[in-house]
């Protein structure tokens, strides 16, 4: 069995639980650690968890608000730590003095197992140095992880081909980032191809990504200033041809509720 609950998706701090199940055998993947260890804590208890019941740590890239606390919580359970090479050396990941067997670094294509976990990252167009989401999956339902891209790359399409559940990014609507307050140059960056999905794009991307075993989509990674749950169930809703309260939306500060994949 597979499933997942995230913890806390924006720019306040991301993270992900990932965990599959395989008779006795249970493996929980901890995605991105922007939360402080006592918030993270705070968050897995109300998940029925404790930082002792994670197995690995996977870093998707060197932004604060997914790399943040990682070093504090690895120096404090000693758990391993997985990213890129590009993420390590562009966060200074490599001098934290973490021991070599804690410290796995992987690339896209690459298949990774986590106990009952089977984990694929791949490369998205992201301003990062070398940016990394997953695929994660028991051996019989997958889940695609996707949450800071700027465009839906053939590529990342490919990667996501078949997913029965995906954590989409839907950071944006246009016209209100188009009308905020922020300055150009952020404006510009957010909107870019290197940036982040707008509404209209992660609809696009969804489309290219639906088919009859998908059926769960939970929308990610919203700013708090420049969309709104609403529009962005509004316009995924339409892409999938489903109701706006099948479409979840992950809260920043609460995350979701805990989804099996199936």
């Amino acid at each position: 069995m597979l499933r997942f609950k995230n913890l806390g998706s924006g720019s306040a701090g991301n993270a992900t639980v990932v965990e599959a199940r395989c008779g006795a055998q249970v493996s929980r993947l901890l995605i991105d650690c922007g939360l402080s260890v006592k918030e993270l804590s705070k968050r897995l208890a109300q998940a029925d968890l404790t930082l002792e019941d994670l197995d690995a740590v996977f870093v998707t890239h060197e932004h604060a608000d997914h790399i943040g606390h990682t070093q504090q919580l690895a120096k404090r359970t000693a758990l391993p730590v997985w990213m890129s090479r590009g993420t390590a050396l562009a966060s200074g990941v490599l001098e934290w003095g973490l021991p070599s067997d804690k410290l796995l670094l992987v690339k896209d294509g690459q298949t990774l197992t986590l106990g009952s976990l089977q984990l694929q990252p791949f490369t998205v167009p992201h301003d990062a140095r070398e940016p990394l989401q997953l695929r994660c999956s028991d051996g019989a339902s997958s889940l695609g992880v996707l949450t800071d891209l700027g465009h839906g790359s053939d590529h990342v399409v490919q990667a996501l081909q078949a997913c029965q559940a995906l954590l989409l990014e839907c950071n944006h609507d246009s016209e209100l980032l188009a009308q905020s307050a922020y300055p150009p140059f952020l404006k510009k960056r957010i909107a870019g191809p290197l940036g982040h999905l707008s509404n209209s794009e992660s609809a696009q991307l969804a489309s290219a990504l639906n088919h009859s075993g998908l059926n769960l989509l939970v929308a990610a990674h919203l700013s708090e200033r420049n969309n709104r749950p609403d529009m962005a169930q509004s316009v995924l809703s339409l892409a999938l041809g489903c109701g706006i309260d099948d479409i979840p939306v992950a809260d920043p500060l609460e995350g979701t509720p805990w989804y099996t994949v199936q």
